[in-house]
């Protein structure tokens, strides 16, 4: 009979065959195996994983700051999952059914003017931003909060094109304040303790330079005179682990501003109040006060008293040294 498909069933509200209800199932089951094919294969591990290409930090503050990325994202791939579903749920099984010839097409359920509808797609964008906001806020709270009496305090000095860290709390053989300074033949050491909190502060004798540690996840502006321009100039953290960390000046700054580096060696504490008294001793062969570079030789703690910088190297500052490339 025309117009009729089984019989006493029309064409168009036939029950749909098994096989056509095992395709979606079908479908869902590629998608999962070929995600889960795409994590295994990178063979990341599931803190990698959960990182989402966040890397890895080695203060309080970075894990702070990593786990804001990690639940923002998370949300984020939520909402995403959720309106793609829509998307091909609605392209899917939404899209235009043919009609016989001479029937009028049927349009799907249509959904203006719904005000429930319409306030559900208004409000939840708008508690989605305030509670992203909210946890943003907090994270840069506790990552700028200072203590008022930390267990380290250094004076970082920036000049084109190096650096110099001043120690306040300790004194020289000299009685003068402990200093490392920068040349273009040696990378200044800034040796500092795990487990402690530490406050930076900076400051500048010519242009604006800026502060950076990547692992720290966290750089500050050095600006010159930063009083008489309200900048805050000071920050603080602890260092979770022993190592050694690249700095780097991150604000172009002249000629000589991609080189100019630094490198934080982070210390267990015995180990850096060790360093800080032979700071404070004669070398017998100089006659002044150790170095830093001579102190940690002194300690003779293997790769973390490495008397030079291990993560960068001094630049030459001879540009008529260099050669034409390709030469």
């Amino acid at each position: 009979m025309k117009g009729r498909g089984a019989v006493g069933i029309p064409e168009r509200t036939r029950a749909v065959t098994p096989a056509k209800a095992a395709k979606p199932a079908k479908f869902g089951k590629v998608a999962l195996l070929v995600a889960l094919v795409a994590i295994t294969a990178t063979g990341c591990s599931g803190d990698e994983i959960l990182r989402f290409g966040w890397p890895v930090g080695v203060t309080p503050q970075a894990t702070e700051m990593r786990n804001l990325w990690t639940w923002t994202v998370i949300a984020a791939l939520v909402v995403g999952v959720i309106v793609w579903a829509l998307i091909f749920w609605s392209v899917i099984f939404h899209r235009r059914k043919k009609t016989a010839p001479g029937e009028q097409e049927e349009l799907p359920r249509q959904f203006q003017y719904n005000v429930p509808l319409e306030l559900f797609t208004v409000v939840t964008p708008l508690v989605m931003v305030c509670v992203l906001f909210f946890f943003t806020a907090t994270t840069e709270s506790n990552v700028l909060d200072k203590k008022e009496n930390p267990d380290v305090t250094v004076d970082v000095i920036a000049f084109q094109w190096n650096w110099e860290f001043d120690y306040p709390q300790a004194k020289s053989a000299e009685g003068e304040v402990v200093s490392t300074v920068g040349s273009s033949t040696e990378i200044p050491l800034l040796v500092l303790p795990t487990n402690k909190t530490i406050q930076y502060n900076l400051r500048s004798t010519d242009v604006i330079h800026s502060f950076w540690v990547p692992e720290f996840h966290f750089k500050r502006d050095v600006m010159p005179y930063p009083e008489k321009n309200n900048q805050d100039f000071s920050f603080q953290n602890s260092i979770d682990r022993e190592g050694s960390f690249v700095g780097r000046c991150a604000e172009l700054c002249g000629t000589y501003h991609s080189v100019m580096n630094f490198e934080v060696r982070a210390l267990s504490p015995d180990k850096y109040d060790a360093y800080l008294k032979l700071r404070g001793q004669i070398n017998p062969k100089t006659g002044r006060s150790n170095s830093a570079s001579e102190a940690l030789s002194a300690m003779n703690c293997g790769e973390l008293c490495t008397p030079q910088a291990v993560t960068t190297k001094p630049f030459n500052p001879d540009r008529t040294a260099r050669s034409a490339s390709g030469q």
